[in-house]
């Protein structure tokens, strides 16, 4: 199994008041975010991001950690999992010319507002049955997306995920240490329908086989 690392350290942290929003959202709010259509990316805050739109200074900053870590150069290949509009693709293929790239999302809503620079390399698909051959891509990174599946859905999308690199992977996902961290992510939590302590998703990941690198969001 691969570890821990925080390869997102340098991605910009906004100022969370959690239980403000915990107090402001319904079970129908997280009912039309879950369908990740227009409400959820562009529609109100309450479902969602309130608006979503690319902006340098998010994936910018993290993509040199990237290549780094994978040592990324012109032909090789990245398949991002729940790559929504595109954002962190387009600043991969911006800053590594000649990277082949790809990214899948379950929502039809995103992939059709895909930036214009990497629409050609998005296509509406499900983290539970990727639509790509064994050992497809040099890496696979999937952010803060694998977790809005129910426990074995998760777990397919893991195995997935193994399926289709050929070694490198990271994924984010919603977890806590401790019961305080656990109040604050379950106020936060919009979509996701998997959350787990940080030990039983080290434990899982062992359970499926998974061996690519992880790390965690907690608001």
């Amino acid at each position: 199994m691969g570890e821990a690392t925080n390869l997102l350290i340098n991605y910009p942290l906004s100022k969370r008041n959690v239980f403000e929003r915990a107090d402001s959202k319904t079970d129908a709010d997280r009912a039309i975010a879950r369908q990740f259509g227009q409400e959820f990316f562009d529609g109100d805050r309450k479902n969602g991001y309130g608006g979503f739109t690319y902006n340098p200074r998010f994936w910018k900053p993290v993509i040199p950690t990237f290549r780094k870590h994978w040592n990324l150069s012109p032909g090789m290949s990245v398949l991002d999992v729940g790559c929504a509009k595109g954002f962190m693709l387009h600043d991969l293929k911006e800053d590594i010319p000649g990277l082949e790239i790809a990214g899948i999302d379950v929502s039809e809503y995103a992939i059709s507002h895909c930036l214009e620079s990497v629409k050609p390399y998005a296509k509406v698909g499900d983290a539970k049955n990727i639509p790509f051959s064994d050992n497809s891509f040099d890496v696979v990174i999937s952010i803060n997306s694998i977790h809005n599946l129910p426990l074995e859905e998760c777990k397919q999308s893991l195995r997935e995920i193994e399926r289709v690199s050929k070694g490198k992977s990271f994924i984010t996902v919603d977890a806590y240490n401790n019961e305080d961290e656990k109040e604050r992510m379950f106020a936060w939590n919009l979509t996701a329908k998997t959350i787990l302590s940080v030990d039983d998703w080290i434990k899982l990941f062992a359970e499926v086989g998974y061996t690519g690198d992880y790390f965690w969001f907690m608001p």
